[in-house]
């Protein structure tokens, strides 16, 4: 089956996991009726808790370890597995595309398992832990350009039948939850507008300002100190292709800075 569309999907907290009350958990639980009921034959995530120095992917012929990276959460979510199959085959396509691409050196990692980048949001989506799953990690030294760059090399792989998820957060800044938590509901003022930024940004096409968000959006080193949770936006929306069209497909907010903001992205083309 040909996929048209990519994601980006904001994983927020590792208490998506276990934490009911998170409307983004309902989101995702509600995945396969309302976002997507597709069956894809494997799924790629680019996840915000994998940086390398090149290009990387998990090359796993069994099933996933389930990585806790991750400190001082609750118990319970140290037991949680998600043992989805390895997808080797899709592993070494998404090495040739890269290389053919001009990334001249794509690394490969046998023994590394699912990061929780990956298993929090895909064990809500496909709790069944049957589709075989490939990461591919970010290169948090890089630019917006270099990783959408990332994603246009992906691109056929949607006619191949693999689903694309890019899983970071709109907002990224954990020095601020706790200081700016309210019970109310209230978001800080500089989260709200970079999110909104993003929103009016993406919604209108303008990607370009997207992969130069350091200049172009507002607060945007205070929503990402660091890119690592950010650029798998911009690989998302290369996969889809330039003509694609952006669809914020659920938001809302947890501990006053961190936007659940997810995006579907549809080729026009495809």
């Amino acid at each position: 089956m040909m996929m048209k569309e990519t994601f980006f999907i904001s994983h927020g907290s590792p208490t998506l996991s276990i934490d009911e009350s998170l409307p983004a958990r309902h989101f995702l639980k509600s995945w396969k009726e309302k976002v997507f009921p597709h069956v894809p034959k494997s799924i790629l995530v680019i996840s915000g808790h994998w940086e390398t120095d090149v290009p990387t992917v998990n090359v796993i012929y069994n099933r996933h370890d389930t990585i806790y990276d991750f400190y001082n959460f609750p118990k319970p979510m140290y037991q949680l597995k998600y043992p989805a199959p390895g997808a080797p085959e899709l592993a070494k396509r998404v090495k040739e595309l890269l290389v053919a691409s001009g990334f001249n050196r794509v690394d490969e990692d046998s023994k590394r398992g699912l990061d929780h980048g990956a298993w929090v949001p895909l064990m809500l989506m496909y709790p069944e832990a049957n589709i075989p799953v490939c990461q591919l990690s970010v290169q948090s030294h890089k630019d917006g350009t270099y990783h959408f760059n990332l994603g246009k090399a992906l691109a056929p792989l949607k006619e191949e039948g693999v689903l694309i998820i890019g899983s970071g957060s709109a907002t990224h800044n954990l020095s601020t939850l706790m200081r700016n938590f309210s019970t109310d509901g209230a978001v800080a003022p500089w989260a709200s507008e970079f999110d909104t930024w993003l929103k009016e940004a993406l919604l209108e096409g303008r990607y370009e300002d997207v992969n130069h968000y350091t200049e172009k959006a507002p607060y945007a080193k205070k929503a990402h100190p660091w890119p690592d949770h950010f650029f798998p936006l911009h690989v998302a929306i290369g996969a889809a292709g330039e003509d694609a069209k952006a669809k914020l497909i659920h938001h809302s907010w947890s501990l006053g800075t961190l936007s659940y903001a997810s995006y579907q992205f549809t080729s026009a083309t495809s």
